[in-house]
């Protein structure tokens, strides 16, 4: 039928739709510090393909049938056990849920607690998927002021007892506590205990997102904020997206029956992959702690040649941290610089790929002179080239001052 005008979309979505994204693949720099990639040359892919044919051996006709919504049950007793020897969280298979990646049970969390104007407790910059997420439900966000080892409590209360008098309880604390994202810092003990005591204490869940826990570099582990509770009062999720590969697609999180129950009824698509399920599962069994051990060692020589890349390019125009382990630096330059307005160009012109602090920001428009900066990705010498051609960048483009000026 010609002469018919286009179905206006518009005036059909929910009005609780998010706004779009642009569709197409974003561009890499080749000196790429943006994204949280792992090193691509440590992925097994032999020994995953090894452990799928096992498995397809083995299993291979269970791939005509729907799996269970919870997920390939071997892998979660698999999970069970990681989390009692490494974090000291003691459940069963049946208290895991396998999702894509730790972003869908994130999600399920955040569908079955939050309404809209909600109060969420999060650090005053945190992983920016997770900030989508929340406001993807219309939360409100209220950021935490955070030092080096993580929030600060009297500032967590302080903003707590706000949120209660506004007549808004909050009704989740996130964090990322270990090698936190993008900041960098690990919680301390005394501080995970008293954000414990503080959700004991207001009744108020923390939701522990324990994503980078394995990746650590130098010094001890500290314990898992959920091992310090015993009351039910923390949801954990983790992923094996760093240990293994993004590209899995596998997370999972436990949290108490009640909790899991709504989160099970609201996740989407059924079960994970069985197909990716199988292939951990065989490759992780008797596996992953010598693979863990490898790329630990392949991300701290990294980390070391970012941070010396750093004091060699940046000295003292710019702070920026040490971590103990994770894929990231958080970088701050003086009060007044603008790597928002800089980064487009230093992408196209530098080919140098970096995300600005106010992606992380809970209020959305802070941290103009911040960057984080990933060091998964690239190799050593590929990371010495970039560091050097992103300060020759920021200078050109007026954000730090020349150097000797």
């Amino acid at each position: 039928m010609t002469g018919t005008a286009p179905l206006d979309f518009d005036r059909l979505f929910a009005r609780s739709a998010p706004a779009g994204r642009t569709l197409g693949t974003a561009r890499r720099g080749t000196y790429d510090f943006a994204v949280a990639y792992p090193d691509p040359t440590s992925i097994p892919l032999d020994e995953l393909i090894d452990g799928l044919r096992e498995a397809l051996a083995e299993e291979g006709e269970d791939l005509a049938l729907y799996a269970h919504a919870q997920g390939y049950a071997p892998l979660r007793e698999f999970v069970a056990n990681k989390l009692a020897r490494d974090r000291g969280i003691y459940v069963t298979a049946d208290d895991i849920i396998l999702g894509d990646g730790s972003g869908q049970p994130i999600h399920m969390i955040a569908e079955v607690l939050l309404d809209p104007g909600d109060t969420v407790v999060v650090e005053d910059f945190v992983y920016s998927g997770t900030l989508s997420t929340f406001r993807r439900f219309q939360a409100d966000l209220r950021g935490v002021a955070c030092d080096n080892e993580g929030m600060l409590p009297d500032a967590l209360e302080a903003v707590v007892r706000q949120a209660i008098n506004d007549g808004k309880p909050p009704k989740l604390i996130y964090t990322v506590p270990t090698f936190q994202n993008p900041q960098g810092w690990t919680m301390s003990l005394e501080r995970r205990k008293a954000l414990v005591m503080l959700a004991q204490k207001y009744g108020v869940p923390i939701l522990e997102d324990d994503c980078y826990v394995d990746l650590r570099y130098d010094g001890n582990d500290v314990p898992s904020i959920y091992s310090l509770d015993g009351t039910g009062h923390v949801l954990y999720v983790a992923s094996f997206s760093k240990i293994i590969a993004p590209g899995m697609r596998l997370g999972y999180m436990t949290a108490p029956r009640p909790m899991l129950e709504r989160a099970l009824a609201v996740k989407s698509g059924g079960a994970v992959n069985t197909f990716a399920a199988f292939a951990v599962h065989r490759y992780a069994t008797g596996q992953l702690h010598s693979h863990i051990e490898e790329i630990v060692d392949i991300q701290r020589e990294k980390r070391d040649a970012m941070l010396e890349a750093m004091e060699e390019h940046f000295g003292e125009q710019a702070t920026w941290s040490q971590p103990q382990g994770g894929l990231y630096l958080w970088v701050k330059l003086p009060p007044g610089a603008d790597v928002v307005a800089a980064r487009d160009k230093i992408l196209a012109t530098d080919d140098v790929g970096y995300l600005p602090g106010t992606n992380f920001a809970a209020d959305g428009v802070s941290g103009r002179n911040i960057m984080r900066l990933c060091f998964g990705y690239c190799t050593p010498e590929q990371i010495r080239e970039g560091i050097a051609a992103l300060a020759r960048g920021l200078r050109r483009e007026g954000v730090l001052a020349e150097a000797g000026g």
